[in-house]
């Protein structure tokens, strides 16, 4: 096990290394870390690789470095480690300081692509995510190879290639939906749904499930046009130009619905949604108005249990475990509302899950650029998951969905993931066949 790089304390007032850069202006955060070591055994890629530089104190000291002048922002030890960072917050869940890891990573991220392009994978995926019609095309076509069953015929192909046609795979609906008329009252008030990408790229059932969800637990849902991608993706890589550009555009989307609750199935993207306030902190134009539109963002689960939800029940027993996705629990700090979920629908048998607050190594793009340590760590997972005997994982993020899931095809497990939504909307169906 290493030790972190030592850092000699900065002298009063002496001068920033990277003045007026995003990490210069986040400084304050590095300041409240004690480096009390807390952080250690929540940190995924620490337990994974033993090395303190990928730990979130170890990061910290690098990030102090940089400002001291102590390193550079060419130094590949530097690049490694924060590109090794999953950015899962489980950190800042673990932290009696209250430092803010998640907005210090994405400022070094910022400083460091000053001097250095993300890997082109990245580089492709984010461009195409900042793009509405390249988007469009792309997740079409994913819909296509889908259909005719290609992803699932390669899912075993070693490397990125078959990883990646396993998370396509996993992308397709466990439960066949049942069309069922959902009726509420809307006396719970109004609720607009933030489609997302690959939710609504990949996942509509999921979008059409959560909205039926919302009906019957007696919510208006009302539509808001003109969103796009959420931004995160961008700010999590460093790109907070472009996520800025993003997040201002649903902004201006989410003004035309001003008296909704804005509904979110994607727990990074709601993550994403709630810190709009702080991603447009400074910009004079924009801060009232990210501030009014993370206010009114909930997650789904949120706003469904709020309500209950209404219970309902399956029309066949099953055995599930749930997994938290990081930027619900870490992030939004919600832990309850998709347990409330599940407790609420009869034929199911809940086995809790050991380390469920643990990482599943998705992250976002994560997963693509960095394959071997989000192999590593999602291994014991993985292992957690066949011990609880489960035929379903419940869990309430996309990419931690396609993550686990493709780790479980590709492991020739039987076990299938699911959306909280998608079991509450199966058992809604189920009610309403009988």
């Amino acid at each position: 096990m290493h030790d972190p790089v030592s850092v000699t304390d900065t002298p009063p007032g002496a001068a920033c290394a990277l003045a007026g850069s995003p990490l210069a202006l986040a400084a304050a955060g590095i300041d409240a870390c004690v480096h009390c070591g807390f952080c250690l055994p929540a940190c995924p890629t620490y337990l994974a690789l033993e090395d303190e530089n990928d730990s979130p104190r170890g990061r910290i000291v690098l990030m102090r470095s940089l400002l001291d002048g102590e390193m550079d922002v060419t130094d590949p030890v530097v690049q490694q480690h924060m590109d090794r960072c999953l950015g899962c917050r489980a950190c800042e869940t673990a932290c009696p300081s209250g430092v803010p890891y998640g907005q210090l990573l994405e400022a070094t991220r910022a400083t460091l692509r000053t001097v250095k392009a993300p890997p082109l994978v990245a580089t492709l995926i984010l461009r195409v995510f900042a793009s509405r019609s390249m988007l469009s095309m792309a997740l079409f076509g994913g819909r296509v190879l889908r259909a005719i069953g290609v992803p699932r015929l390669f899912a075993a192909l070693p490397g990125r290639a078959g990883a990646g046609m396993a998370m396509l795979a996993s992308t397709r609906p466990v439960l066949a939906p049942r069309a069922y008329f959902a009726t509420g009252s809307g006396t719970a008030g109004e609720v607009t749904l933030l489609r997302g990408c690959v939710m609504d790229g990949l996942q509509r059932a999921t979008n059409q499930a959560t909205e039926r969800t919302l009906t019957v637990n007696d919510y208006r849902v009302v539509e808001t046009p003109a969103q796009g991608c959420c931004g995160a993706l961008h700010a999590h890589a460093g790109d907070l130009e472009t996520a800025r550009a993003l997040a201002r555009a649903n902004i201006s989307a989410f003004e035309a619905t001003p008296a909704a609750s804005i509904a979110v199935n994607a727990a990074g993207c709601g993550a994403m949604l709630k810190d709009y306030a702080h991603l447009l902190h400074d910009d004079a134009g924009w801060q009232r108005r990210a501030a009014a539109v993370s206010a009114r963002t909930r997650d789904a689960t949120e706003l469904l249990a709020a309500q209950g939800p209404k219970p309902a029940r399956l029309a066949a027993p099953v055995t599930i475990t749930y997994d938290a996705p990081c930027h619900l629990q870490h992030a939004q700090r919600l832990t309850a509302p998709p347990l409330t979920i599940i407790q609420s629908i009869g034929n199911v048998t809940y086995v809790p899950l050991e380390d469920s607050d643990q990482c599943c190594g998705s992250a976002g793009i994560y997963n693509l650029i960095e394959p071997d340590v989000s192999d590593a760590v999602l291994a014991p997972k993985l292992r957690h998951i066949a011990a609880t005997g489960a035929t379903l994982v419940v869990t309430g993020n996309p990419g931690c969905l396609m993550q686990i899931g493709a780790g479980l095809l590709r492991t020739g497990s039987g076990t299938r993931v699911i959306h909280p939504i998608d079991l509450l909307d199966a058992a809604y169906a189920a009610e309403a066949q009988t």
